[in-house]
């Protein structure tokens, strides 16, 4: 079982960064694919990055390319989200999640076992 708590949310200007951290515990953490995924207030959860086990490969929806960095520190047990230039749009609860992948190196995996409680990013105009 595989514990995960999202940080690092809160308000922002539109232009302005903010970095999300979300440390796990409770199991082998270099065993999981890490993804974030967003939900906004009345619409469905979305895929925002994702990275694979080992080797740093990423996958990133294309509402967020050029902005959003997501990386992790297997000896941390720690993966993060560096969002820079958010928008409005970016406005969502934002949930770190685990899938138990037997591809190292494969970013995309499905379905994801572990979720965290979520963190709130705000970003006014």
């Amino acid at each position: 079982q595989v514990q995960l708590v999202e940080s690092g949310g809160g308000l922002v200007q539109a232009g302005g960064s903010l970095r999300l951290s979300c440390a796990a515990s409770g199991g082998t953490f270099s065993g999981y694919t890490m993804g974030w995924f967003r939900q906004a207030a009345g619409m469905e959860r979305e895929p925002v990055a994702s990275i694979s086990r080992i080797a740093g490969r990423t996958y990133y929806a294309d509402s967020v390319k050029g902005r959003f960095t997501i990386s992790r520190d297997n000896a941390k047990n720690t993966l993060y989200l560096q969002m820079n230039n958010l928008k409005p749009e970016d406005t969502a609860v934002y949930y770190c999640a685990a899938c138990n992948s037997r591809i190292p190196i494969q970013p995309i995996c499905a379905p994801y076992d572990y979720w965290g409680q979520g963190t709130q990013v705000t970003v006014s105009s």
